[in-house]
């Protein structure tokens, strides 16, 4: 772990848990990006704004911290674009199959003692690792 570095990643975490703190409080709303976002597909009256507000929060902090932050990590896509795209489909497919991403669960669900979340979360992590297990060990990857 030559690129750990704990101070961006505690204020990156507390600036996740206060924003995600924040929509809870004051909006009533679990801060699940997947379900943010698949709000937009078919709105309810009066839910687009705070919807669109938050993940151009997510895209605004992001482009913030290239412009203030550390010389960003080269990132290098190794898998092919058919790869890509059944990778991103499947986590979308996985994300309503499990009723939320790993922001909702992970992150919102966990911190309010939900079973589910507690579970869901769980659940990910294992296929996670076997996954990267098969990718790497089994197939060569």
């Amino acid at each position: 772990m030559e690129n750990f570095t704990p101070v961006s990643a505690l204020i990156g975490g507390l600036l996740i848990g206060v924003a995600a703190s924040m929509l809870l409080l004051l909006n009533g709303r679990i801060a699940g990006i997947s379900g943010i976002a698949g709000g937009l597909l078919s709105p309810a009256r009066g839910d687009v704004a705070w919807r669109l507000l938050f993940l151009a929060g997510l895209a605004l902090g992001a482009a913030l911290w290239r412009l203030v932050g550390p010389e960003p990590q080269a990132i290098a896509l190794t898998g092919s674009l058919p790869t890509l795209i059944a990778g991103g489909l499947l986590v979308g497919f996985g994300t309503r199959l499990g009723g939320g991403c790993t922001s909702g669960h992970g992150v919102c669900g966990i911190a309010r003692l939900s079973k589910r979340s507690i579970t869901a979360t769980a659940v990910f992590m294992a296929s996670a690792f076997v996954t990267v297990f098969v990718v790497r060990h089994v197939f060569g990857g």
